[in-house]
């Protein structure tokens, strides 16, 4: 026969261990005075270099040496000072060498948690796991852990945050995942080459360097202009390659999953019941191949691509499941501005439109890159007409619709009239929309 049970009242709360983090996380910090250095010299490189010309060679091995073991230590210690632990309402994490800064993460307000490994900790074997949480400005994190760690905690982060037991939490394990779509790196590749930017950066920086060559006849200042022009149409391109490389899309009971990475892997988490917006994008010479990128506004998170290239009816497929029941309309179903809005927006007037149906405020602008944004009824915030003097006098108008993740959707140059009857409907919409939506619960 079982002994009696102790009262609830009376029970001792459950000791919480605290643990570190991988041994090799001080690597992460030691070259802090590497960079003091560094600042420094680059600060000042004419007297840096008067006074290092004055050190014996001695001196400058000492001093060497001791910057390394000035830096091993200061790694060491910031380890050694780091601890988190998981409780049973929250993740605690205790930070600070000089000044001890104490994190408590709500897991009731948990929205996502994600893993990367860039490329030196990928060959450590560590990970480091982001956190996303209702109301942060930016991700609280811990690195690095080791790669089975990393997983096996947000699988129980996750798994709290769902509502299961303490005791079940490391049981659960890893959610399943059912793949959604795939994008082929050749795929990929070929899309960035008909993106116009790119090229046009490149041609930029063949271009206004040049010209300042035969103006100026300082080195300087050409190197000064060319690199950062090179340095951005390497990051449309190249590192956005790297980046987007092997971009997986799946959905799982913790949200859609997201993997992608080159040399740094990431497994991303987007929680459907938090995404505001969705934007559909299709540069110019995207058109004849049918393809959109789709891009993402989601509240208390910094995901922002879900699609990066994919055929219109596969991306649809993908927003089917972040936006349920959502159609995203047809150029068929998009009204343009009246004639007369040419007046005010001379030619790039007809790339506007607009459509609203019983489930999104669908408004697109641009007409080489077209971007089509959707934003359900149930997430918009506040609506509001605008209405210029030079559109005051052509009869038009403008509607903004304001969403949770702090951005704005524009229907521009709508007849005046239909202007204001949309600002009505518009927010007795999202009254009932909101009225109407399930819990914004994202996991089962």
């Amino acid at each position: 026969m079982s002994g009696p049970r102790e009262a609830p009242d009376e029970a001792v709360p459950r000791e919480v261990a605290e643990r570190r983090l991988h041994p090799v996380t001080p690597l992460r910090r030691a070259w802090a005075p590497f960079a003091v250095l560094v600042g420094w010299a680059v600060h000042d490189p004419n007297g840096t270099q008067q006074r290092l010309s004055e050190l014996t060679a001695t001196t400058l091995l000492l001093g060497s040496v001791a910057v390394v073991v000035g830096g091993a230590l200061y790694g060491f210690l910031s380890w050694w000072f780091t601890h988190f632990a998981v409780t049973d309402t929250e993740l605690r994490i205790r930070t600070g060498l000089f000044f001890r800064r104490t994190a408590h993460i709500r897991l009731d307000r948990l929205q996502a948690v994600d893993v990367t490994r860039p490329l030196l900790a990928r060959v450590a074997g560590v990970a480091k796991l982001k956190l996303d949480v209702v109301g942060a400005e930016k991700k609280d994190e811990l690195a690095y852990l080791g790669e089975r760690d990393a997983t096996e905690l947000r699988a129980e982060l996750l798994a709290r945050a769902a509502g299961f037991a303490p005791e079940e939490a490391r049981e659960v394990g890893e959610a399943p995942v059912r793949g959604l779509l795939h994008v082929q790196p050749r795929v990929l590749a070929l899309s960035l080459l008909l993106t116009g930017a790119p090229w046009a950066l490149l041609l930029a920086a063949t271009v206004v360097p040049a010209f300042l060559w035969f103006a100026t006849h300082n080195v300087w200042t050409v190197l000064a202009t060319a690199l950062p022009m090179l340095g951005g149409a390497f990051a449309g391109s190249g590192g956005r390659f790297i980046k987007e490389y092997d971009w997986t899309v799946g959905e799982s009971p913790d949200g859609i999953r997201i993997d992608h990475g080159l040399l740094d892997k990431a497994h991303e988490t987007v929680p459907p019941g938090r995404v505001q917006t969705v934007h559909v994008v299709q540069p110019l010479l995207w058109r004849r191949m049918g393809w959109v990128r789709v891009e993402l506004d989601v509240a208390g998170s910094s995901n922002s691509v879900l699609v990066p290239v994919a055929p219109r009816e596969h991306a649809e497929a993908v927003i089917g499941r972040v936006l349920p029941g959502v159609r995203v309309p047809d150029a068929a179903d998009l009204v343009r501005p009246p004639a007369r809005a040419a007046w005010c927006v001379p030619f790039w007037w007809k790339g506007y439109g607009l459509s609203v149906t019983d489930d999104v405020f669908a408004a697109r602008h641009g007409l080489l890159k077209r971007r089509l944004s959707l934003v359900p009824h149930a997430k918009v915030q506040s609506v509001r007409l605008s209405q210029g003097p030079w559109e005051r006098y052509k009869d038009v108008a403008d509607v903004r619709v304001d969403t949770g993740a702090n951005k704005t959707v524009t229907a521009r140059l709508r007849p005046a009239t239909e202007a204001s009857a949309l600002l009505k409907s518009q927010a007795d919409r999202s009254r009932t929309g909101r009225r109407e939506a399930v819990p914004d619960r994202w996991m089962a």
